[in-house]
């Protein structure tokens, strides 16, 4: 199976001014293009070549000599998830099962929106930051560079991407301004309600 860039859910231009159309043209057109096609080039003719993606990573996950195709497979995967995670006119407080599951496990949004601004902070280098659903519970946690949480057998819910490339154009080394503005102005609850569903 050959994997292909998938289109963006807005146009380039709709997360204006949060992230700009300079930053998306970039981050999706060239860094998520290039994960693609270097993943299609490391896969070709070997036994992961027919996997879905999620089976590749988790089968290169536990394989160090698979590490490379790892890096590439799990960046696909969350760069996907990262687009799919904002929408225009997004961000705030949440509505509905997904609000109230914050509160039951944070103890309301705030607690959240410190503990999810907290990991995308302070992961040291390029990560993620993660909401996942473990064992029931909602959780907020980080992930070095292209690392996933499925590969720990928990449930990702919504990712910030705190690689550089995701802000510096627009935020330059201001990461906690580009995390403000992706807490209130767009993380797509909707979305994070389907995943929890």
């Amino acid at each position: 199976m050959s994997f292909s860039l998938p289109d963006l859910p807005y146009p380039k231009d709709a997360l204006s001014p949060y992230v700009s159309a300079d930053t998306l043209d970039f981050h999706h057109g060239k860094h998520h293009k290039t994960y693609v096609d270097k993943l299609n080039s490391l896969i070709d003719g070997t036994d992961l070549a027919n996997e879905t993606l999620e089976e590749i990573i988790k089968k290169s996950a536990a394989d160090s000599e698979k590490a490379n195709i790892f890096n590439n497979a799990a960046q696909v995967w969350n760069h996907t998830f990262y687009w799919n995670s904002m929408k225009p006119g997004g961000g705030g407080k949440p509505a509905g099962v997904v609000a109230d599951k914050i509160q039951e496990d944070f103890g309301g949004f705030d607690k959240f929106a410190e503990q999810f601004k907290n990991a995308g902070v302070t992961q040291f280098g390029s990560g993620w930051a993660w909401l996942v659903l473990k064992e029931g519970k909602l959780q907020v946690v980080k992930t070095l560079n292209a690392e996933n949480p499925m590969i720990q057998g928990v449930k990702p819910l919504l990712t910030m991407d705190v690689w550089e490339h995701a802000y510096y154009l627009d935020y330059q080394n201001r990461r906690p301004d580009y995390i403000d503005a992706f807490i209130n102005n767009l993380i797509n609850w909707e979305f994070v309600s389907s995943q929890l569903e």
